[in-house]
């Protein structure tokens, strides 16, 4: 297994396996939506993208991280945003590997930290994080305001 940045050179890889992750959320297919939201991350430079490929160069998953900042440490921090892996390429260390793999870019970027969420009957997802060193944070309530229906 090889993982690697992305960018728009690898615009349609990206696109189809983000595609994948998004149905596996419920959404519709669409493949062109897909590539115009990475396209633009990629453009602005507001996200960092790394997908696995096979022996053969066939996307496995994918992470993506989004940069933030903490206040009180003062520092940069990274959003665990999405981590997907291909239904075939479950339980061959994909996942731990693309886990891995970011935290070393995060540690390379001089970064404060790793922040992700999980659904919290996702059993699986936690089994993982808690076996990659990630521990659960009970100090905070997260609270959201959807500002797209807001009137």
């Amino acid at each position: 297994m090889q993982i690697w940045k992305t960018n728009n050179n690898h615009i349609e890889e990206a696109s189809k396996i983000f595609d994948l992750y998004r149905q596996f959320y419920g959404q519709e297919s669409d493949i062109d939506a897909a590539s115009d939201f990475l396209s633009e991350r990629f453009l602005k430079n507001d996200s960092e993208f790394f997908i696995a490929v096979d022996s053969d160069g066939l996307p496995l998953g994918f992470i993506q991280l989004y940069p933030s900042f903490s206040s009180v440490a003062m520092n940069a921090m990274w959003y665990l945003n999405d981590l997907f892996v291909l239904p075939n390429a479950r339980g061959k260390g994909v996942a731990s590997g693309l886990l891995k793999y970011v935290e070393e870019f995060a540690r390379n970027n001089a970064s404060f930290s790793l922040k992700l969420a999980t659904a919290v009957n996702n059993e699986a997802a936690k089994a993982l994080y808690e076996k990659n060193g990630y521990y659960k944070v009970t100090a905070f309530d997260h609270y959201v305001l959807r500002t797209d229906t807001v009137t």
